[in-house]
């Protein structure tokens, strides 16, 4: 398993990106920049801001005190704190921390914290106020005071309602005491033009850059996204300081649009234009990297040392480095940088190699780091599962249904699931030519729901599952759908006619006294899969299945014409002469032996035969 977590350990070769980053903070020699790390959910961003944070650190050696790193993730404050607060007082509070430790600006930071203490307390009593003005109840202590007082103006107040006055009067004295911090002859124009001079004011003493990393904005609902914004735009543009805000783009000018509504398209680019000067984008992975991040995961969990570890994933980076020149990543490359990988890392591998081209391709994962994580974190599940209840399954052929899970269409997966609870043994015998076909690049005329492109190239991937029991891996993967046996709708009798019949279909004929007796649906249901082991027969003079299936055709005359359906459909050259008089007494032969005569590969004994039997006057 491996955790959904950021990290600074580099599996993509996303550190010359970082590092270029990190340089251009450095060449800003403490002008203010803002840069904007863009990229979908799960491509890297928060990796990306830890890589550029190490960057930074490793090119500032011997002065590393000149920096200071305060990180925000705007998320985890949305819905227990005002966004624009919260940032103001993660900010105010690190600097009063560092000037502390520092010895150094101390006055100044403590000031900036105060200053900013005085904002909240602001916002507390304005809230309120224009509640009130609205003609809306007001909330918090001063709206329990507001609603006591209305009491005790009507005359409406008991005892415990003016005991309840006093107590609440004190409550709002102490919060008032606690957070009301003024400052005199001021107001919140003055108070933000003074938070930023004292800012300033405090790193200059203090001579240090403040490097503020700004993660998962893009989680958070529109207002907390503005609210970040807003915070941020206060200290943004100031000397030496360095704004690095990870998030995707179109989340955050979706924020925008939602927060000023109607606005323009071009006002809603323009306002994150203006936020952002430098737009860096999470480069998207390619078979390449994808196939080395896989790799390198497999790496990662293995019981490898952990230098082995580290010393691979330098190489398998340096190596990324160079595919533009068509050096590639692959086993034989594994093979040429350590020796000695354990067997089952050989294995998982191959996986990679496999997976590697459609983890890019498929539209459902499009190389996304995070959703190949969770993909292989899925994998991982199943066959602890699997072995759990004792359940031998191949992990390629799990890692095949699970793709075809994640990325086939729902209907088509369906239909899979369907083709192998329909089969006796689980085997969904509709997908062994079709592998082949694909296996040798041959056309596939593939209908509805199959008619996918992502099919196509799924049927190609290796294992092949046309001759496989797959009943196991769908019981180990009930929670997409469950594993129905047609068995499981038949009475106890019914299931042991059908077992009875399918292990010994030449004793069939002992048991259709019984047969009779079952209800007609319980005989389609056997003959369903009477006829799905009849498939499997490649030649068709006299075999034992079909003493089976014509006993249930004499129990059930409602199954003849499906039998005979099935038979008119039989490869010509498949068809034996034996198989002549076996069925020429049954009431729908004449229209089996019809299609026979015309039929293609048919050869000429077997149209003898059914000649003869119509000269005999029995068909």
């Amino acid at each position: 398993m491996w955790p959904d977590n950021e990290t600074d350990r580099d599996f993509v070769n996303f550190t010359g990106v970082a590092d270029t980053v990190a340089e251009i903070i450095l060449q800003a020699g403490g002008k203010p920049i803002s840069i904007g790390v863009s990229g979908a959910w799960g491509t890297g961003k928060s990796s990306m801001i830890r890589l550029i944070r190490r960057g930074l650190a490793g090119r500032t050696e011997g002065r590393a005190g000149d920096f200071i790193f305060v990180e925000f993730n705007a998320w985890l404050y949305q819905g227990y704190d005002d966004a624009r607060a919260a940032v103001l007082e993660v900010i105010a509070t690190k600097l009063a921390e560092e000037a502390a430790a520092r010895k150094t600006g101390v006055e100044k930071a403590q000031d900036l914290l105060r200053r900013v203490h005085w904002l909240r307390a602001a916002k507390l009593i304005a809230a309120p106020a224009l509640a009130l003005a609205l003609g809306v109840p007001p909330v918090g202590l001063l709206g329990e005071a507001f609603a006591l007082g209305k009491k005790v103006v009507v005359g409406a107040a008991d005892g415990d309602d003016l005991k309840q006055v006093e107590t609440t009067g004190g409550a709002i004295a102490d919060a008032a005491d606690g957070l009301l911090k003024p400052v005199p002859e001021t107001s919140p124009p003055r108070e933000i033009q003074a938070i930023r001079d004292s800012f300033e004011a405090a790193l200059e003493e203090m001579g240090i850059t403040l490097i503020v990393l700004i993660d998962d904005l893009d989680r958070c609902l529109p207002p907390t996204t503005i609210s970040t914004l807003e915070a941020i735009r206060l200290f943004l543009f100031l000397k030496s300081t360095a704004f690095v805000i990870a998030a995707d783009e179109t989340m955050i000018k979706h924020a925008v649009r939602q927060h000023f509504d109607g606005v323009e398209e071009g006002l809603v680019t323009s306002y994150f234009d203006k936020l952002i000067q430098v737009p860096i984008r999470v480069p998207p992975l390619g078979t390449q990297e994808v196939r080395a991040y896989m790799m390198l995961l497999f790496v990662e969990n293995s019981t490898l040392a952990e230098p082995d570890k580290e010393a691979i994933r330098k190489k398998v980076c340096a190596q990324l480095g160079q595919s533009w020149q068509g050096k590639r990543v692959d086993r034989a490359f594994m093979a040429t940088i350590h020796s000695g990988y354990p067997a089952d890392l050989i294995v998982r591998f191959d996986t990679a190699d496999r997976l590697a081209p459609i983890m890019t391709s498929a539209s459902q994962i499009a190389g996304n780091p995070r959703l190949i994580k969770r993909f292989l974190n899925a994998l991982s599940i199943r066959m602890t599962i699997a072995r759990g209840h004792g359940i031998a399954i191949e992990e390629a052929v799990l890692t095949k249904i699970l793709l075809f899970e994640r990325c086939g269409s729902p209907a088509a997966y369906e239909a899979l699931v369907q083709a192998v609870n329909a089969s006796t043994d689980g085997v969904p015998a509709n997908l062994e030519e079709w592998e082949a076909k694909a296996v040798a690049g041959e056309a596939l005329d593939l209908k509805a729901p199959w008619d996918d492109p992502f099919v196509r190239e799924w049927l190609a991937l290796s294992p092949a599952l046309g001759d496989k029991d797959l009943r196991g891996v769908l019981y180990v993967s009930r929670e997409h759908a469950p594993l129905i046996t047609p068995e499981d709708r038949l009475s106890s009798e019914g299931a042991e006619l059908l077992t009875a019949m399918l292990e010994s279909p030449d004793m069939a004929g002992q048991l259709r006294d019984r047969l009779v007796q079952l209800p007609r649906p319980q005989m389609t249901i056997i003959m369903d899969r009477l006829l799905d082991r009849a498939r499997r027969e490649r030649e068709w003079g006299a075999p034992p299945i079909l003493d089976a299936c014509l006993v249930v055709a004499a129990a059930d005359p409602g199954q003849g014409p499906r039998l005979a359906a099935f038979l008119s459909e039989l490869h010509g050259e498949w068809i034996k002469p034996s198989i002549v008089p076996k069925i020429s007494d049954q009431p729908w032969a004449a229209d089996v032996f019809a299609v026979w005569r015309e039929k293609s590969g048919v050869v000429a004994p077997v149209k003898r035969a059914i000649t003869m039997r119509a000269g005999d006057g029995n068909v």
